[in-house]
């Protein structure tokens, strides 16, 4: 990792930072992912997990939540539900309506948001892993509604630059690798998941 601390936030939030270009760290990332889906199912009593894969296919930066969405679709994960994906995907423009069918239709559920989001110019390319609401857009300026109840970001910028036209330049090429490295943690934690179901 290219820091290795959790750091705290000042709501006291623990927030795992993960390098995307360690591929070896994913069973670390989705022991931890994993531990938390279990701590929430336990505390309040939810019995599915579901993925919110956040973002546009309009805009490199910002297709980490659809790609991740789409790949997972493709690999038919069981255990988890797919919202967001290439084909359909959730942005600003249908969050709250996207949100309100979940409420409906996966009320026992897990909420595991996912985004690209910018940081310190020296943790680009980190992904982050933590417990708590994700807020979608923070980062090129738009207030939209917290969601999730686990929050999975991709850094794809650094802070200080809220040029959406930003967002558009960045590589395709780290955007995968994030992609990837989420989606094959994501492949642990369902196999986590049955191995529990099963017991």
């Amino acid at each position: 990792m290219k820091t290795s601390l959790c750091r705290k936030w000042k709501i006291g939030r623990k927030i795992y930072y993960f390098d995307s270009g360690k591929e070896y760290e994913t069973e670390i990332f989705a022991r931890t992912l994993h531990e938390m889906i279990g701590e929430i199912m336990e505390e309040e009593g939810k019995r599915g997990v579901l993925a919110l894969c956040i973002g546009t296919d309009r805009s490199t930066g910002d297709s980490l939540g659809p790609l991740i969405g789409y790949k997972l679709k493709e690999h038919e994960v069981r255990q988890i539900q797919i919202v967001g994906t290439l084909e359909r995907p959730i942005h600003a423009m249908n969050l709250e309506q996207s949100m309100a069918m979940i409420r409906i239709r996966y009320p026992k559920h897990v909420i595991v948001a996912v985004d690209a989001s910018v940081g310190s110019q020296d943790h680009v390319g980190c992904i982050t892993l933590g417990k708590g609401a994700l807020r979608p857009g923070l980062g090129v300026c738009k207030d939209l509604q917290a969601v999730g109840d686990i929050f999975i970001t991709g850094i794809v910028g650094g802070y200080g630059n809220y040029d959406p036209l930003m967002l558009q330049s960045v590589r395709l090429s780290m955007v995968m690798k994030m992609a990837d490295y989420i989606c094959e943690s994501v492949f642990l934690v369902e196999q986590f998941l049955e191995n529990r179901a099963l017991v």
